[in-house]
């Protein structure tokens, strides 16, 4: 069996449920819309996101959960889609998880339109439900990531980014949205406040974790998930080359940024680059990192009664480290 499936047995019911109102809550009078929403769907990825939700939902209620949790989980899966949808317009994508992107097929225009639809629809969900806890936690998560996304391109403009900046981009980024999952997942159960910070935290840790381990992918050189170099063709400062820029002779430092700086799209300097960080430790420094994260997640929901949920959720987090794409 593979993993993916592994995790998502105790909530098997759940998502095939969820899947149907998620259909459901997509649904416009627009014909063209209800189109590209139709191929939307049919393209979803692992959904780890909604998994987030009613794991940490079943952990924290002993197994139960009810309408809230189901939207809370199709509000996620909305914002994250209309983020998807305009992160391809930013990039200039044309692919999405193998398959065209929104804006390939259908233009920017419309690319960015159909994002602002799945925004409000999500928004919309809670507003008409009096969800306005769930409404506050994707929220204060939309904001985050468009911080996070802003101050990165700042940062990669003048390349003069250190550690805590590194770790608070990712933070906002893509921590921020796995940590309202599990934040909504304990709400839409009635968790106490103190509940609910708690399993944000379990999740924005996951999420640091999870975006280290993609930052490790540009370093390997396995054919999965993106090309190896690419965050470095895009100027990003990830933590394996900030490293090694922070522990490198004068040299060297003056060498590496010259590279990133100037020579981003030679593809034998980028792989020099590469060779450079992992000589200097970059690697094995990142891994450590990532394993720390990994760890406080763990930390959080020791306490917890074991359960079917309890036990998928760690698979999640172990597979989030061991993953190959």
């Amino acid at each position: 069996m593979k993993i993916v499936e592994q995790i998502k047995l105790p909530i098997h019911k759940e998502m095939e449920l969820f899947e149907e109102k998620f259909k459901e809550s997509m649904q416009t009078k627009v014909p063209l819309l209800d189109r590209i929403t139709y191929y939307i769907i049919r393209r979803k990825g692992k959904q780890m996101r909604p998994m987030f939700v009613f794991l940490t939902a079943k952990m924290v209620s002993n197994g139960k959960v009810n309408e809230r949790t189901y939207r809370g989980a199709s509000v996620i899966e909305l914002i994250h889609t209309a983020t998807l949808v305009h992160d391809d317009v930013v990039d200039d994508s044309n692919t999405r998880r193998g398959f065209f992107s929104i804006n390939a097929l259908w233009k920017n225009k419309i690319a960015v339109l159909v994002g602002d639809f799945l925004l409000s629809k999500g928004l919309l969900l809670s507003i008409d439900n009096d969800d306005f806890d769930i409404l506050k936690l994707i929220s204060i998560a939309v904001r985050e990531m468009s911080e996070g996304e802003l101050l990165q391109i700042e940062k990669a403009r003048k390349l003069d980014i250190t550690q805590e900046i590194y770790f608070d981009i990712i933070r906002q980024k893509t921590a921020t949205l796995i940590a309202a999952c599990c934040g909504i997942g304990a709400a839409s159960v009635g968790a106490s406040s103190e509940e609910i910070e708690k399993l944000r935290r379990f999740g924005e840790f996951i999420g640091m974790a999870f975006q280290i381990k993609d930052d490790l992918f540009d370093y390997t050189n396995d054919k999965i998930g993106k090309p190896t170099g690419i965050d470095i063709k895009e100027r990003k400062m990830t933590l394996p080359l900030i490293y090694a820029i922070n522990n490198a002779s004068a040299k060297d430092k003056a060498w590496l940024i010259n590279s990133v700086k100037n020579y981003n799209r030679d593809k034998n300097r980028v792989k020099e680059v590469i060779e450079k960080v992992k000589s200097l430790g970059g690697i094995e420094y990142t891994t450590k990192k990532m394993g720390e994260y990994q760890q406080k997640a763990l930390e959080l929901i020791a306490d917890y009664p074991e359960s079917p949920s309890k036990t998928a959720l760690i698979t999640l987090v172990n597979y989030v480290i061991d993953r190959k794409i």
